[in-house]
């Protein structure tokens, strides 16, 4: 393959880098390039401004949305995108649940949902992993039994990410307990304000609120929200986590930390005189992660080009295996360099305030960014089920 793109391609990049850095409001990307985004409203804010350029789904069906561009294009989207601290689509909506009513939903549904779902109208979660049901999924035990034209639902679900803000779930539900488990799962689509739906924060060991439980009382659930056929939910949900895992090595995005690091690092001191750019071991460690992410790069774009036929490359999961690595590996070393400043201290006394108010903002937000993304070696398939998968479908062990 060229490792090189071609000028048509460096020409669709200057156009989408001239689109982001004018449309999208300087202040929601100088919040995302912080991590301070305001939820929803940047999200669905950033997500309309894509829309109305057909911007918002470039990778669904043509028809709802979607663009004609080669997978080079959809990754030079994507990485540009990050470049310049757009804010990322909403997953559940532009990656999960978007492109499953396209594929498998009744043309009623595909009318009702995909514009709202592409506008960002309806904000959706994921209502998928149990409290014993995570790594393996198809031990789920939610249930929903039939009752004439509804399903009544009873059951729990856990670590449903911004369900604070959604206005629908989609569900995986178990409606055949009597065969082999995951043939008897279904995949329905409720409102989160359906009566017996309760919603239970979860604070995250950076202390942030992100995820919930939910909790299904006898909620009732027309069957005509149901998606694809009675007890096709498995095969949706492997369509699902296949689209899930597009573009999760996030090369853009550790990118974009490794640059601020390496900018830090020549404005922090160090002890002995000269900046932490002149230590030899922390810039050894810099050079070698910039290394790495340059090898993924090669092999995404490897992997991008051999996928143009629209197959799934089974290599992805040596993608999402070494991106989730090299996001947590670049949090590591800003944590690193932030030291001290990094730790939260409850001031006891004036000096002590003083000195707190003058540690710089990216320093005390580089531990609940590192904490935060401890979860990226876990989501999406943990790196366990990665291995197994390259061990299985790349190199035939």
């Amino acid at each position: 393959m060229q490792l090189r793109f071609t000028p048509e391609e460096e020409a669709f990049r200057s156009e989408l880098r001239e689109f982001f850095t004018t449309a999208v409001p300087e202040e929601i990307r100088n919040r995302c390039e912080t991590g301070e985004l305001i939820y929803p409203d940047d999200v669905v804010a950033t997500t309309r401004i894509l829309n109305e350029k057909g911007l918002a789904v470039p990778h669904w069906p043509v028809e709802w949305g979607g663009q004609d561009w080669t997978p080079v294009q959809h990754h030079i989207f994507r990485e540009e995108m990050a470049l310049n601290f757009v804010p990322d689509q909403l997953p559940f909506n532009a990656g999960m649940v978007g492109p499953v009513i396209a594929h498998f939903g009744s043309q009623e549904q595909k009318e009702e949902f995909l514009p709202k779902t592409a506008n960002l109208d309806i904000w959706w979660c994921q209502g998928f992993s149990e409290p014993e049901a995570g790594s393996d999924l198809a031990s789920l035990k939610t249930r929903a039994v039939r009752d004439g034209d509804e399903y009544v639902i009873n059951g729990q679900k856990t670590w449903t990410t911004l369900g604070q803000f959604a206005d629908w779930i989609f569900c995986l539900v178990r409606t055949d307990p009597d065969v082999k488990k995951q043939a008897g799962i279904s995949f329905v689509v409720f409102p989160m304000d359906t009566p017996g739906v309760e919603l239970r924060p979860i604070e995250l060991i950076d202390g942030s609120y992100e995820v919930n439980e939910v909790f299904f009382n006898d909620v009732r659930v027309p069957v005509a929200n149901l998606i694809g056929e009675e007890n096709q939910g498995w095969t949706i949900a492997k369509f699902l986590l296949g689209n899930e895992r597009s573009g999760i090595a996030r090369v853009g995005w550790t990118k974009t930390k490794l640059a601020k690091a390496k900018r830090l690092a020549a404005e922090t001191p160090r002890a002995g005189g000269g900046t932490m750019l002149d230590d030899p071991l922390f810039a050894a460690r810099l050079a070698g992660l910039e290394n790495e992410l340059l090898a993924l790069e090669v092999t995404q774009l490897r992997v991008v080009a051999s996928s143009a036929d629209g197959k799934p490359n089974p290599a992805s999961s040596l993608l999402k295996l070494r991106g989730s690595q090299l996001q947590q590996e670049a949090l590591e070393l800003l944590t690193d360099l932030a030291g001290p400043a990094s730790l939260p201290v409850a001031p006891v006394d004036p000096e002590a305030e003083l000195e707190a108010a003058l540690t710089p903002d990216w320093a005390r937000h580089s531990v609940p960014e590192y904490l935060n993304y401890r979860k990226v070696t876990i989501y999406g398939g943990s790196s366990e089920v990665q291995r197994q998968i390259i061990d299985k479908a790349v190199l035939g062990l």
